[in-house]
């Protein structure tokens, strides 16, 4: 496993792991197996393995990309469960996958889910999704990463997937915002439903040929109501709305070094939306974004909502 070296305590935090078995960090009070080894060397890491699993912030991928290139299998398999998108040339965006595809020249899998590490990590019973095309590798996928309490289910519709997994986080500001104005879980609810109706026109509009079904999937409609309700995204957005301080002044505070998707995400998307003069068809997308960059005030998120075109939405 790498792990990006950092001192806690005056110890390395790689040897911290190794002597203890616990990232006492990231994932604090849960022991490791003694077989993951962490290593602060991503190519040394890397490159003897079948299967690289990607789980870093988005925003670190390209330069990760470029450190492993030629030093990895060449028949290595990517499994990315990287929520967030990139900024393309032209106005556009990129998927993570797509982005590690073309860097790496390695065949790329997703996985995206309702799954909050805590609760992954405490062996709680949930699902999720893996996206991957190839016939032969999903079931190796399926057999490798299935447990009694880690349900798996492979579709073939990846981009759907991925795409599900970086847009939930947006609307997971938005039920945060909800919560800090204290609006109560009615308001919430409509919050989601309005999201899921964005993810779907999005997803159909940039992304022709996703299965309506995809978005019943762990990685859709789960994972939307999961990170609404107990994912880090809506919990540092109702301390925005409540505090008044930074979205980085509270990461720093609450996220104890984890890097918060949700802005990132609706900035890059605002950005392409903006490009294509298509704000409009994205009002929760488009109020998310501006009051996280302080362009809205958080009351006004509910005059977006208020007024949402959802009809619009459901126009082919």
């Amino acid at each position: 496993m790498y792990v990006y070296e950092e001192m806690i305590d005056g110890k390395k935090l790689t040897e911290i792991i190794n002597e203890t078995h616990e990232n006492v960090k990231y994932l604090p009070g849960h022991k490791l197996p003694p077989n993951v080894v962490a290593v602060p060397d991503v190519v040394e890491a890397a490159k003897d393995a079948d299967i690289l699993v990607f789980v870093v912030p988005h925003q670190f991928i390209v330069r990760l990309c470029s450190q492993l290139l030629g030093k990895i299998k060449p028949d290595a398999v990517g499994l990315s469960l990287i929520k967030g998108f990139d900024r393309a040339e032209g106005g556009g965006i990129d998927l993570i996958s797509h982005i590690i595809t073309r860097n790496l020249k390695i065949k790329m899998t997703v996985l995206m889910g309702a799954n909050l590490a805590g609760e992954v990590a405490e062996e709680k019973f949930c699902e999720t999704t893996i996206g991957c095309k190839d016939k032969t590798l999903g079931p190796l996928l399926h057999a490798l990463l299935q447990t009694p309490n880690f349900r798996v289910s492979v579709v073939d519709d990846v981009d759907a997937v991925e795409i599900c997994g970086a847009l939930k986080n947006i609307v997971a500001c938005g039920a945060g915002f909800v919560d800090g104005l204290g609006l109560g879980d009615n308001t919430k609810a409509a919050v989601i439903r309005l999201g899921l109706m964005e993810m779907v026109k999005f997803t159909e509009l940039f992304y022709p040929g996703a299965k309506s079904a995809t978005f019943f999937e762990s990685c859709g409609v789960a994972d939307l109501i999961t990170t609404c309700y107990g994912g880090r995204n809506r919990k540092v957005s109702e301390a925005f709305v409540k505090t008044g301080k930074s979205i980085k002044d509270l990461e720093d505070e609450m996220l104890n070094g984890q890097k918060l998707q949700g802005p990132f995400t609706a900035d890059e998307v605002n950005y392409m939306l903006k490009n294509k003069n298509m704000e409009n068809k994205f009002p929760l997308f488009t109020a998310v974004h501006k009051i996280c960059i302080g362009e809205m005030k958080p009351q006004q998120f509910i005059d977006a909502i208020r007024e949402h075109p959802d009809h619009n939405l459901l126009e082919a």
